[in-house]
């Protein structure tokens, strides 16, 4: 391990390698080192991932790769020919190893009493559910930023709605993912695009809103990325809070749900909106989706 500065003045941060292998697209074992990784402060994994590893062969390249750098491995493989091979090459290498997976398939399996699938890939099946979302993810695209009519949007689920960078398409797309029909409609000063929203009957209407200082940061960050670098009240404080206040008081006039997502990730602000949508649909707090 290397040490090496983080963001603070004084601070050391600790990087470690980190082999992430699997005999499928990775999603999950990435996810998963994420989430653990964030545990920990001054903590900066460098990532080494493997994917759709399912050849004695392409195992092979794997251990190489880890000798040549080593550090932590952590697994999610299902066949027991290959899995053996990784701890094997493991124990030569006194590099430790972990199957992500194991504890929590354990624990179900003997709970359930049911046999585990040997089935590489078995989340990611093609059934119902993978053509919804890839239906979800179309409909999003076509009904990005006020695209499609009224009446094209009543087939949403959800239908988001706020002025210009409030995370709008990234969280449509992410809810896509999860098998949500997601439009979003933006407010644009000196027009009434939010007002239509009211003649919808099924979907569920969400207003965003974000703080005038983020949302001036953000959009100025945006002008810096398109080097447009002239004044204008898209970036003007006054004129950004006016635009902010009138936007919240539609949504409250309207009685939508509104979500604040100053401080909150997209992954954070989709996770709010599942939680409403739910409670719709069942009229239960945290029901499933």
């Amino acid at each position: 391990m290397s040490p090496g500065r983080s963001s603070g003045p004084s601070r050391l941060a600790t990087y470690f390698h980190v082999h992430l292998v699997s005999d499928s697209t990775g999603e999950t074992l990435n996810a998963m080192a994420k989430a653990v990784v964030a545990r920990f402060d001054g903590v900066i994994p460098i990532e080494h991932i493997y994917a759709l590893v399912r050849s004695e062969r392409q195992m092979e390249r794997v251990l190489d790769e880890i000798a040549a750098a080593p550090g932590v491995v952590l697994h999610t493989l299902v066949d027991r020919e290959l899995r053996e091979q990784l701890e094997e090459g493991c124990r030569k290498l006194d590099m430790p190893q972990i199957a992500a997976l194991d504890p929590l398939v354990g624990a179900l399996s003997r709970y359930l009493g049911a046999a585990l699938s040997t089935r590489v890939g078995a989340q990611h099946a093609l059934d119902t559910d993978y053509f919804n979302r890839i239906a979800a993810l179309d409909f999003a695209m076509a009904h990005d930023d006020g695209q499609g009519t009224t009446q094209q949007l009543e087939s949403a689920d959800v239908v988001l709605c706020g002025v210009s960078r409030t995370s709008k398409t990234p969280t449509c797309i992410y809810l896509a993912h999860r098998g949500i029909r997601a439009a979003n409609v933006p407010l644009v000063p000196g027009q009434e695009d939010g007002e239509r929203l009211t003649q919808l009957r099924n979907p569920l209407v969400i207003g965003l809103t974000v703080s005038p200082d983020r949302l001036v940061q953000i959009r100025k960050n945006r002008l810096d990325g398109l080097n447009a670098h002239r004044a204008s009240a898209y970036v003007d404080h006054d004129a950004v809070r006016d635009e902010t206040v009138k936007a919240r008081r539609l949504f409250e006039r309207r009685g939508w749900p509104v979500i604040d997502v100053t401080r909150r990730s997209v992954e954070e602000t989709a996770a709010a909106i599942i939680n409403v949508l739910n409670e719709k649909r069942t009229h239960r707090v945290g029901a499933a989706w």
